[in-house]
């Protein structure tokens, strides 16, 4: 039995220690919000935060989160009143095209501007490596840019 943390919610995997924390998160907890893209880390649509860094999932085994903290896009908002200011600059700039990519994207950005308040430009670009097939990127750039200022604004 695997125990973890799941935004904040105590949660066990009773399955195969190699089993990618993606699966366990979309087959046997029901969050679908990370997504599958690649299975081999390069997409970045299954990043989630592991203790408060961005990790891929696909390639991340369940046994090596045992007693550790996920948060999921869907539990990156404060509240469910309340979107995380990262979510709240991607709708300002209306970033997703598909929107499949993006939970990751979020989720990347995020532990960006944890590292760093104000990213440059080539900080964002060498800093987000996910991939996005419709192209968005210089908007998610302009978002990253917004949340760094709603989260100076203390928002």
């Amino acid at each position: 039995m695997i125990e973890f943390h799941v935004n904040n919610q105590p949660v066990s995997f009773d399955g195969a220690e190699d089993t990618p924390l993606l699966w366990v998160l979309r087959d046997h907890l029901d969050m679908r919000g990370t997504k599958f893209g690649c299975g081999i880390g390069r997409c970045g649509a299954c990043t989630v935060h592991i203790d408060g860094q961005a990790k891929r999932t696909c390639i991340t085994r369940v046994s090596s989160v045992a007693g550790r903290q996920i948060t999921t896009i869907e539990g990156l908002a404060p509240t469910d009143n309340i979107l995380h200011p990262v979510q709240v600059a991607w709708i300002e700039e209306d970033v997703p095209q598909c929107g499949y990519c993006q939970a990751g994207m979020i989720m990347a950005a995020v532990d960006l501007l944890q590292e760093n308040a104000h990213p440059s430009d080539e900080d964002i670009k060498k800093k987000m490596t996910n991939l996005c097939r419709c192209g968005t990127y210089v908007r998610v750039r302009k978002a990253i840019h917004r949340a760094a200022d709603l989260l100076a604004e203390g928002q």
